[in-house]
């Protein structure tokens, strides 16, 4: 491996460390007691209660002991005095370190590893000491004891400003997404995405809990790729001497566990599909599923509403989000659209009772490819995506799906030919997709014979019959609601993202040359 000049000099003064008996990488605990926000909002605290009881006079806050630890991210160096800022894991804190009283005691040579610049930008340090405020108003902490914490040996691509122009940003996005662990160090913000991801994954979590239903967890390698209709990723499974499928969905195993006698069941795990990559998909994405019995689909949307609603106050404040420059108010209700009527209303086409062929006829006068593996449900899909879609940006449930758009969904009770289904839009896409769950085993069945009669024609993407779980729907399934919601797209939406990429913390890439 070829250094750069920089790398180098860091190894040298790694080496001179070690040769002072300081050890770069020591194995002992450090005790943290104190984080950069917490001082700042404490010596606040403590000054306004000053002033309180003091009628407002100005009196310096009394110096406290802290311990504290984080990434060395800048150092002046002013004579027998130094400021570094360091960076922990909740924001900076700037320090004071005095030549004459740091480590006097026992680490007498330790000034030299700050003012003979051993250290680094990058480099862990533990600083402890007592906190002030400078003559600008700075809170600081005054070091009286530094420990070299673990040694740097890259250069950070920290931000440099010369005549109002900035230097070394690390803003290229194959370098974030690729080198994430640097992207998080050095740019602002990125790691309070991945917080509100965390809020949002927490508040989702609670609200199922309290509802009662209870977290499970399914096999993510299967032997038939079902609950969707998606590209599978294929492997192949050594000891049983068989191919496997990487899920597409948890949807069949969930509904077994309804059959089980479970009221409610949810899951928040990894799908995989086979398929393209771009600003909102991506082959590997996370997805909540929820099954609760005696439920449909109507009731369920009342769930969703609510669902998003709490969510979007926890990570943002309020129910409204901003994202692209638009703001999305997720507070109940939604508005609800039959997606025949949204064709209609957007193309002029009326697809109510049309056949394969008379859909296809539709198609071409939209300027509509389409492929002859297509069957009527696939097209209906395409005109949807094509034309309508993007054109939702508050939330809205489009709702009474063609039969052939959905093989696991009962049928409408009053809708010949549509089923019980809704697909939720948002900033024109779709987040989440629900059905009332077809629980009839015979009719179940036939819907998967058409399922492949369309694989036969070509349609990689249609389902496969799984015998168990014909089964266990024999064995009798009572009704039942379930949706899965794209757990990437919600943190988009609630973080004002606009790339999967930027809410996924290792997404996928090309591999490095």
């Amino acid at each position: 491996m070829e250094l750069s000049e920089q790398e180098v000099v860091r190894r040298q003064s790694l080496q001179t460390m070690r040769d002072m008996g300081i050890n770069p990488y020591p194995a002992e605990e450090y005790v943290v007691t104190s984080y950069s926000t917490d001082i700042k909002e404490q010596y606040a605290e403590k000054e306004a209660a000053l002033k309180n009881d003091n009628e407002g006079t100005e009196l310096q806050v009394e110096p406290w002991n802290v311990s504290i630890a984080g990434r060395l991210m800048s150092r002046r160096i002013m004579g027998k005095a130094s400021f570094v800022e360091i960076q922990d894991s909740k924001g900076r804190l700037q320090v004071y370190v005095s030549r004459d009283d740091i480590n006097t005691d026992e680490q007498p040579e330790m000034y030299n590893i700050v003012f003979k610049k051993l250290l680094d930008i990058g480099d862990f340090i533990g600083i402890e000491g007592f906190v002030f405020k400078t003559q600008t108003g700075a809170v600081s902490v005054h070091a009286k004891h530094l420990t070299v914490l673990a040694k740097s040996l890259r250069v950070l691509p920290i931000v440099k400003y010369r005549d109002g122009v900035a230097y070394d940003k690390f803003d290229n996005p194959e370098l974030r997404y690729r080198q994430r662990y640097v992207d998080l160090v050095v740019n602002e913000g990125v790691k309070d995405t991945f917080l509100k991801r965390a809020t949002v994954l927490r508040t989702m979590r609670a609200c199922l809990d309290q509802a009662g239903y209870t977290e499970v967890e399914t096999p993510t390698l299967q032997s038939i790729a079902g609950g969707a209709s998606a590209r599978p990723f294929i492997t192949h499974f050594n000891a049983l001497d068989i191919d496997m499928y990487m899920r597409i969905a948890t949807e069949l195993y969930l509904k077994r566990l309804i059959v089980g006698g479970f009221e409610g069941v949810y899951e928040i795990g990894k799908n995989f599909r086979n398929e393209g990559m771009d600003r909102t998909h991506n082959p590997e994405f996370t997805c909540m599923e929820l099954y609760v019995q005696y439920k449909d689909y109507n009731w369920m949307m009342l769930f969703t509403e609510q669902l998003l609603e709490k969510i979007c106050i926890a990570v943002n404040g309020s129910s409204e989000s901003i994202i692209d420059g638009k703001t999305i108010s997720f507070k109940a209700p939604y508005r609800r659209l039959p997606i025949l009527d949204a064709i209609k209303e957007k193309t002029g086409y009326d697809l109510s009772n049309k056949n394969e062929d008379e859909i296809r006829e539709i198609c071409k006068a939209l300027h509509l490819e389409t492929e002859s593996s297509w069957g009527k449900g696939k097209m209906i899909d395409e005109i949807f995506g094509e034309f309508c879609e993007g054109d939702f940006t508050q939330p809205t449930f489009i709702t009474d799906y063609p039969v052939e758009m959905s093989p696991l969904t009962k049928m409408h009770r009053t809708k010949p030919g549509l089923t019980e289904r809704f697909e939720l839009m948002v900033n024109g896409k779709e987040l989440a997709n629900a059905y009332s769950e077809l629980n009839d085993p015979i009719d179940q069945y036939q819907r998967f014979v058409e399922q492949m009669r369309l694989a036969d024609k070509g349609d990689d993407e249609a389902m496969i019959i799984d015998h168990d779980f014909m089964r266990a729907l024999e064995y009798g399934m009572p009704p039942t609601s379930g949706i899965g919601i794209g757990i990437d797209r919600l943190v988009m939406l609630m973080t004002g993202k606009t790339t999967i990429q930027e809410v996924l913390l290792f997404p996928q890439m090309k591999p490095e040359n």
